[in-house]
């Protein structure tokens, strides 16, 4: 199916481009979120018409996404957990875990974004986590997990 996109989308394309993708992935995710729309005549002149009021919607999001990531530059989260003699959790240290702990620190990011390649944590000790706050800032925070007493 092709599609106009209404924002910059990592590893699909930027604003205003007109990409083929799978119909499922159209139909189900881009278009009901409000991030394409189908490419037809009347979207691409109906586009064109908004492009500026876009342009300048995907630029605030980003000064949003840069003014947090500054408070999130070089943060180092400490969480307790159970865990076992030999450093083994008892459960384990999720997205959902890290957004509340940055939530008390008063910085909100949104569900998803907390990008964790070998999966959940299950062990203590230190981590390197990268939240993607936007296609085009990513920051990396250290999560230390420690053994509670």
């Amino acid at each position: 199916m092709q599609i106009i996109l209404l924002e910059k989308l990592a590893n699909l394309g930027s604003l205003g481009d007109v990409v083929k993708v799978r119909d499922g992935y159209a139909r189900n995710f881009l278009i009901p979120q409000g991030k394409a729309k189908r490419a037809t005549a009347a979207n691409l002149a109906e586009f064109e018409e908004r492009r500026a009021e876009l342009e300048k919607i995907q630029a605030d999001r980003l000064a949003a996404a840069q003014s947090v990531a500054e408070k999130l530059d070089g943060l180092a989260l400490e969480l307790p957990r159970k865990a076992g003699v030999d450093g083994r959790l008892f459960g384990s240290v999720g997205g959902a875990d890290i957004i509340a702990a940055l939530a008390e620190k008063g910085i909100e990011v949104e569900r998803g974004s907390v990008r964790m390649p070998d999966g959940p944590i299950k062990q203590t000790g230190e981590n390197a986590l990268e939240v993607a706050l936007h296609s085009d800032v990513v920051v990396t925070i250290n999560v230390t997990v420690v053994a509670e007493q």
